[in-house]
């Protein structure tokens, strides 16, 4: 998918940093569109690719060694603009005829560099004689320059913690300019993308809009698109987004399992099939999904058990309508730069149920993925370019199993009635403080305890449940939320007071390590 927007783009060359993917988000931030490649990938490839710039990241080899990762030279003869970062600034020394060494003074963390010469990098941004707090992680250092470089920053640690060779457009920073602990970072790398490489700040969502749309016309033809639609932002945003284009070409089918929280599959129906007047199949297979679930405690298997029932009834819905040339799915950029990762892991295995596994092979049909191009944080904004409701395209990670696993053990209507109902309490009054945009996961899990009462003059035996909320930038780790007392007791007492079967309201304390969000 390319328009002027994504021609003018960054190649991210990927050493196998941690954060490369921030490197990215940054680049987006400032209107660029950018790509992240292995660092080993085929030169001509690269060269094919007409990169206006390049970023090589951190990564957690060393130069040192015999044998360690180096960016093609191709990258170094174009004459086209290069930035080093970390590992990265280290590779551009050592490939150019400087040296790199093992340090005595390793910097991890916070740190300070003192600006020693002015470089284009640094205009408007950093002046000689400034100092300034950047972050971080390496362990070796560049111990002599290239011919033609200069130092514009040092550390204590770091005797080049910039360089830059200005006739050659070519700059290297040992600290990580892409991490919100660098707080200058973003404006760096926007002067390296504006200032250096001269690009314009063209990569928008209605840009990009403007392009899907014209793509996903060219790929479907007069083609049928079948979407898997659950009411989660990415397959909401790319059902949205391909009806735009096809209009009545796209059918959207929706299974409900009986497993969302209270109301949203009204708010799908309604959204969808009132407001976009998207050709919708709601299929209420909760019958089939409680009596599948009965008895069934182990969690990976309510997964497996929830996920095959819904491609099976998924597959049925798509038959009566005579099938499909076209599978959609909400795939993300950054499942697709895992599959082709530098650090040599698996393919991502593609998460959430309504991302329909295997069904294109069984039933013929290709995939229309129109969102692989984007972050999430760009698919919500896409989502709001498209008119979608701050419900859906602000809505916190929903699993695909739903609230059978925040139902530790067997799984019932009646359980699922029960949590509906504190669920909905406990979204309302965190929405009513204005916390909700602040917290990246919060839900209340109904637990396998039931705990003795006192509500009035009667004893009760009811369940307890745990009230759980998180803040995160990307799932992998979470810290609690730090809720006043006073607000959870409130909760606390709405819930014991409006939903018949809890008695007993307890808050999860615990940080993702060593817990994960999620109960199950």
């Amino acid at each position: 998918m390319h328009s002027d927007a994504t021609n003018e783009r960054i190649l991210i060359l990927d050493f196998g940093s941690q954060v490369t993917q921030l490197i990215a988000r940054r680049l987006r931030e400032a209107g660029v569109y950018c790509e992240i490649w292995p660092f080993d990938v085929d030169p001509e490839r690269i060269a094919a690719h007409g990169a206006r710039g390049f970023i090589l990241s951190g990564g957690p080899a060393s130069l040192t060694e015999d044998v360690s990762p180096r960016a093609p030279s191709f990258v170094f003869d174009t004459g086209v603009p290069v930035l080093g970062i970390c590992y990265g600034e280290q590779a551009i020394c050592a490939q150019l005829g400087g040296a790199v060494e093992n340090s005595d003074h390793r910097e991890f963390g916070r740190a300070f560099v003192d600006v020693v010469a002015d470089c284009t990098l640094f205009e408007g941004v950093w002046q000689r004689g400034a100092r300034a707090q950047v972050w971080m992680s390496h362990g070796d250092r560049v111990t002599a320059l290239p011919t033609g470089f200069q130092a514009v920053a040092v550390s204590s640690g770091a005797p080049f913690a910039a360089i830059a060779d200005d006739a050659r457009r070519i700059y290297g920073v040992q600290f990580h300019p892409e991490v919100m602990h660098t707080p200058d970072g973003g404006k760096l790398l926007a002067n390296f993308v504006h200032r250096v490489c001269g690009l314009s700040n063209a990569w928008t969502m209605a840009n990009f809009r403007d392009t899907a749309r014209a793509a996903i016309r060219a790929q479907v033809g007069s083609g049928r698109v079948i979407c898997g639609l659950s009411g989660g932002v990415d397959s909401s945003v790319a059902a949205a987004l391909i009806h735009e284009a096809i209009g009545d070409q796209l059918v959207c089918i929706f299974v409900d399992h009986g497993l969302l929280r209270a109301g949203e599959a009204d708010e799908v129906i309604r959204v969808f099939r009132d407001r976009f007047n998207i050709r919708l199949v709601h299929r209420d297979a909760s019958d089939i999904f409680f009596a599948a679930l009965e008895g069934i405690s182990d969690p990976e298997q309510k997964r497996k058990t929830i996920g095959r029932l819904f491609i099976e009834v998924f597959e049925q819905e798509a038959h009566k309508l005579g099938g499909a040339d076209f599978l959609a799915q909400g795939t993300l950029y950054p499942d697709v730069i895992e599959s082709v990762s530098a650090r040599g892991g698996p393919s991502a295995v593609i998460k959430s149920h309504h991302n329909v596994g295997g069904l294109p092979e069984r039933m013929r049909m290709k995939l229309v993925e129109p969102l692989r191009e984007l972050f999430k944080d760009e698919v919500r904004e896409l989502g709001r370019e498209l008119g979608l409701p701050e419900t859906i395209v602000g809505r916190h990670p929903f699993p695909g199993p739903g609230l059978a696993i925040r139902i530790p053990g067997p799984v019932d209507r009646d359980k699922v009635r029960i949590l509906q109902k504190a669920d909905a309490i406990y979204l309302e009054a965190i929405r009513a403080a204005g916390l909700y945009d602040a917290i990246w996961q919060a839900f209340v899990a109904l637990l396998p305890v039931r705990s003795v009462g006192v509500m009035g003059d009667g004893r009760t035996y009811e369940f307890a449940c745990a009230l759980r909320a998180v803040t995160s930038t990307d799932g992998m780790t979470a810290d609690v939320y730090p809720f006043d007392m006073s607000f959870l007791t409130r909760v606390a007492g709405r819930i014991v007071n409006e939903v018949r079967g809890i008695n007993r309201v307890t808050y999860d304390i615990t940080s993702k390590p060593p817990g994960t969000i999620e109960w199950e």
